[in-house]
């Protein structure tokens, strides 16, 4: 416990620390998203039919949702067991590592079918990491916060998303802007995937440099552990599991329709090139950005559930409004598309860590949050960009606005079974 004085966690140490590491996680998982659209399909799934390409991708890149729940459990144990500060450790290095050998595989011409395969398991490598990650950064965070102070504290992690989504597209606009299409295909995909390995350095040292939190300390002095974590969020707070895991939904559907969806479909059916698009929706993820302070300053002020409803309805609102909202042929049009999207993104996803984490006890919170925020990463968003491909190609564009809204009514029912929380 040496290093558990205030100049080892001050509050900017803290939250930098709980920030840097989700900044990082996201960055990685994020610029598989991108090459899932724009790079794989041709690399790793080549044949003569391109949405069937895209299709193949994009269940590799569901693959990770599934291996988060997993991830939760596993990290989430130990995090309840040992402690958040080594947990985090562990998690960063996993997604890191994951990470850098996708950089490093041989394609579909060079191995054939044994290409995609170890793609797949690169991509489950990121999905554990990211379910042990999300869970003790918020919590590393929260459990920090000074009273009345949790919403505000909680929303820094939520932070990274953006960071590292604009950071993610920053890099394949920068390698767009500078090398020809042949070399990118040929080798400068593969640099954003080595190069994490210096942003997983630097947020190891980050971590490495905090001590545990407040809250931990006091479950290992009253010796409050429990033996099996998950087992008793099962057995003891079902309802608290359910309403979190539903409640989610809508934040991680949103997102990834405004990110990989809406890419996948504004270069393939709207006429915009990879450039274009990469910009609009680099500027729209400042919107994202943005509204997360403003989730968590009215989080801090009405409750973290209350502000989670109002962005619930008025994602419901958009869905109806998607087709009529995302058309071709008008560059402001579609940046305002995304914007409003990303502005709604901003707004649920702030403050569903603080909600997520204050529904269960110290003892079983870091599995307890992170199995709901996972499980949830399952129904709202493994599929999402598959299912909405599909849907719009079959149905139309509009039926994606409807499986939008149909997902926020689901996200609002939940929302209202759980206690309004006024941290």
């Amino acid at each position: 416990m040496a290093m558990a004085g205030t100049n080892a966690n001050s509050t900017s140490r803290v939250l930098f620390a709980s920030l840097v590491g989700t900044t990082i996680e996201f960055f990685d998982f994020y610029i598989y998203a991108t090459a899932a659209v724009l790079v794989f399909p041709r690399l790793f799934f080549p044949g003569s039919d391109p949405t069937l390409g895209i299709l193949q991708s994009l269940a590799t890149f569901a693959l990770a949702f599934f291996a988060r729940p997993v991830g939760s459990a596993l990290f989430g144990h130990f995090g309840d067991r040992i402690g958040r500060k080594a947990t985090l450790v562990a998690a960063l290095m996993t997604m890191g590592i994951s990470t850098v050998a996708i950089g490093l595989l041989p394609t579909y011409g060079s191995i054939g079918v044994a290409a995609p395969v170890l793609l797949a398991l690169c991509r489950l490598g990121q999905g554990l990491g990211l379910g042990g990650e999300w869970g003790g950064a918020v919590l590393l965070a929260t459990e920090h916060a000074p009273p009345g102070k949790r919403a505000w504290f909680g929303m820094f992690p939520q932070l990274g998303a953006p960071l590292g989504f604009f950071l993610a597209t920053a890099t394949f606009l920068l390698l767009t802007a500078t090398i020809d299409d042949a070399s990118f295909f040929a080798w400068g995909w593969r640099l954003p995937f080595i190069g994490s390995a210096v942003l997983v350095a630097t947020g190891l040292w980050i971590r490495l440099s905090i001590s545990e939190t407040p809250a931990f300390r006091d479950v290992l002095l009253k010796q409050q552990r429990v033996r099996l974590p998950m087992g008793e969020v099962i057995a003891r707070h079902p309802r608290a599991l359910l309403a979190g895991t539903i409640a989610s939904i809508a934040t991680f559907l949103v997102f990834y329709l405004m990110s990989v969806f809406a890419l996948s479909w504004g270069t393939t059916h709207l006429g915009y090139s990879r450039e274009q698009f990469l910009w609009l929706e680099m500027a729209a993820v400042l919107c994202f950005a943005a509204t997360i302070p403003l989730s968590a300053h009215i989080g801090g002020r009405f409750g973290s559930r209350n502000a989670m409803v109002l962005a619930t309805i008025a994602i419901i609102v958009f869905g109806i409004a998607f087709k009529s909202l995302f058309i071709g042929g008008s560059l402001v049009g579609t940046f305002v598309f995304l914007a409003v999207g990303m502005s709604l993104t901003g707004l649920t996803y702030g403050p569903i860590g603080t909600l997520l984490a204050g529904m269960f006890p110290t003892a079983v919170r870091y599995t307890g949050a992170s199995l709901c925020f996972n499980l949830s990463g399952i129904l709202g968003a493994s599929l999402a960009p598959y299912v909405a491909t599909w849907l719009a190609t079959r149905f139309g564009l509009e039926s994606v606005g409807y499986y939008l809204s149909a997902a926020g009514v689901l996200t609002l029912l939940a929302l209202l079974t759980v206690r309004s929380d006024h941290a």
